[in-house]
């Protein structure tokens, strides 16, 4: 046992047992692991520079093969891949624990103004560094300016009259809005910083090298867990805030736990790629036509799921108008909005 959330259930512990989300649909779990190995290889293979899956399996295996393949596949590209595909899966935990925490298949990880934090602080780097006054990495100011509007947003939550949940969805949209202002008011007054702040915000992995994915690869995990420790107690906020209050469950501590840990895995993946919307918002939704709403079974689906999105997208960047490289954020929302509407339809007609 790790730690208990209350005296009476909900243990954030999971032996591995009969309950284990690895023995709950074991084929199609098996099944989207192969699905995300094969994307990998594909992504691996795709670029400026084509390479056939033997290719590229030659490259990783230190078969004999092209020094050429060989540098493009290790120093070029496996980085980015698995960078990408820790982003998608990273996003898509943050938005299962929000779509649970705030009873809302719209909720996304951006729902309480990490975006608008990452905006501000990515502008502010980008200002400072060209005025001469500090050179701040632009993914290190997004991620601190994420996590500082994160925990502005529960301050005024938890001081407001509202409710917490209601109050942190209402804390949200006023601070994101508030952040959007002065983000473009400094854009406007700041020459020459606009274009670079604007082809951050749409998300892109250009020029990811392994010292990017090992930042990321430090803290994203940390989130993932916390998120999937608390699957428990977010199938319990599901049925509403009474009915989790009367099984026992700290209500305030459990959302506290939640947000911390999506907000983390959040913060990680625009630190690396900047505001990538739509992975965070979908990947839950597919995940659920095969695994129902029970979020151990749900958080490890819908991060093969978002890694297997954001890999898509980010193929499609790199190769549409190859050598030139798109914002990835364009792809995402053209692969995920007509999923979502199509999502919209179904779920209509089930009904």
């Amino acid at each position: 046992m790790l730690w208990r959330l209350s005296p009476r259930i909900y243990t954030l512990s999971y032996s591995v047992n009969s309950r284990s989300f690895l023995f709950r649909n074991p084929l199609t779990y098996l099944g989207l692991g192969l699905i995300l190995i094969v994307g990998l290889v594909v992504s691996l293979g795709v670029g400026a520079v084509s390479l056939t899956p033997h290719e590229v399996l030659a490259a990783l295996s230190g078969a004999p093969v092209k020094s050429s393949h060989s540098t493009i596949v290790w120093d070029f590209r496996l980085a980015r891949v698995l960078l990408v595909a820790l982003c998608g899966a990273s996003l898509a935990a943050a938005g299962t624990g929000f779509q649970g925490l705030f009873r809302n298949p719209l909720a996304d990880p951006f729902v309480v103004g990490a975006s608008g934090g990452a905006a501000l602080g990515a502008t502010l780097a980008v200002i400072l560094s060209r005025a001469s006054v500090l050179s701040i990495p632009i993914g290190f100011a997004g991620f601190f300016g994420a996590l500082l509007a994160v925990s502005l947003v529960y301050a005024l939550a938890e001081s407001s009259s509202y409710g917490s949940v209601a109050g942190l969805l209402l804390a949200g949209v006023a601070l994101s809005t508030l952040l959007a202002a002065i983000v473009s008011l400094l854009l406007l007054l700041s020459t020459g910083v606009m274009q670079e702040v604007f082809a951050w915000s749409l998300g892109g992995f250009s020029g990811r090298s392994w010292s990017h994915f090992w930042q990321t690869l430090l803290i994203a995990p940390i989130g993932i867990a916390i998120l999937w420790l608390m699957a428990r107690p977010l199938d319990a906020l599901g049925g509403g805030d009474e009915s989790a209050a009367a099984l026992g469950l700290n209500l305030r501590q459990a959302r506290f736990i939640v947000i911390a840990g999506a907000s983390l895995a959040t913060a990680a993946a625009v630190a690396a790629g900047g505001i990538i919307g739509f992975v965070g918002l979908i990947a839950p939704h597919l995940s659920r036509l095969l695994f129902g709403a029970k979020h151990a079974y749900l958080i490890p689906a819908s991060m093969i799921m978002g890694s297997l999105l954001l890999l898509l997208a980010d193929g499609l960047a790199r190769t549409l108008m190859a050598p030139l490289e798109l914002p990835i954020g364009v792809f995402t929302a053209m692969i995920g909005a007509p999923f979502f509407l199509i999502l919209l339809r179904t779920g209509h007609a089930r009904r």
